[in-house]
C-alpha cells in the first residue's frame, strides 16, 4: 500500500478526518542519506509506514529509491514517496510531472518546502506554485498530496494561506514532546514528524492503523 507526499512537503490528502482512535502508528522518513535501511529491524521496533525521498526539483532522483522502496515493500510496510520542492527553479506543475515520472505515482505523495527561506517568492506566488503542483498531481492520480511543512514556514512564506485545508492533509515538522501550534487553517495534523532516531526522521500518524491503511488505499 502506498501513500503520497509533497515536501515543501505534499502528500496524499484526506477529504475529511478519519480519526476515531489515537493509536498513532509510527513511521520514518528516508533518503539517500540513509543508504541501505534495515527495514525488518525498524518493523520490529514498531514502525508501520515510511516516506522515501524520490525527487528534488527537476534534476535529482534518489539513487537508492528503488532498493529502499523494494526493501520497505518486502518488510510489509505501508510506503509513500516525497518530493523536495524548489519553487524558485520551475513551476509546480513541471515538478509534479517530474515527481510522477520518477517514483511519485500513486501514494501519499508529498511536496514539502521545509526551511527558513521562501525561495524569493511572495506569499501569493508561493500559494500559486503549491496549487500548481497540487492540481497537477491530483489531475494525474485523483489524490491531493500531503503538505509537509513547519508552522513558521507556512506563516512566513504563504501568509498563512487558507487555500488548502479542505483538500490537502497536513504533515507538520516539530521536533519535541508536544506538537506545538499548527497553521491556523488546519484543525488537526495527519502526520507529525517529531524527532530523529538512528539517523532517520520519525513520524506519527494521527489516527489508528485502520485509518492509515484506508488513506493508503484511497478509500
Amino acid at each position: 500500500m502506498k501513500l503520497a507526499s509533497l515536501l515543501l512537503c505534499i502528500s496524499a490528502a484526506l477529504p475529511e478526518p478519519i480519526i476515531t482512535k489515537r493509536s498513532d502508528p509510527l513511521g520514518i522518513d528516508v533518503s539517500s542519506y540513509q543508504g541501505t535501511v534495515d527495514w525488518n529491524s525498524w518493523k520490529l521496533n514498531g514502525v508501520t509506514f515510511t516516506y522515501i525521498k524520490a525527487t528534488e526539483g527537476t534534476a535529482y532522483t534518489n539513487p537508492d529509491f528503488s532498493s529502499q522502496y523494494t526493501g520497505a515493500t518486502n518488510a510489509g510496510l505501508i510506503r509513500g514517496d516525497y518530493h523536495l520542492a524548489h519553487p524558485d527553479s520551475s513551476t509546480g506543475a513541471t515538478q509534479a510531472s517530474y515527481f510522477l515520472k520518477h517514483g511519485g505515482g500513486w501514494s501519499t505523495d508529498g511536496i514539502t518546502p521545509l526551511g527558513s527561506e521562501c525561495y524569493g517568492l511572495s506569499a501569493s506566488s508561493m500559494v500559486s506554485w503549491i496549487k500548481s503542483f497540487s492540481n497537477q498531481y491530483h489531475s494525474s492520480t485523483t489524490r491531493y498530496p500531503v503538505i509537509y511543512t513547519t508552522t513558521d514556514w507556512w506563516n512566513s512564506c504563504t501568509g498563512n494561506s487558507a487555500s488548502f485545508a479542505s483538500t490537502n492533509p497536513l504533515g507538520i515538522a516539530h521536533p519535541g514532546s508536544s506538537i506545538g501550534t499548527l497553521p491556523t487553517i488546519w484543525s488537526y495534523t495527519t502526520f507529525w514528524q517529531y524527532g530523529t532516531l538512528d539517523n532517520a526522521d520519525v513520524d506519527k500518524f494521527n489516527g489508528d492503523s485502520v485509518g492509515l491503511k484506508r488513506m493508503a488505499l484511497g478509500s
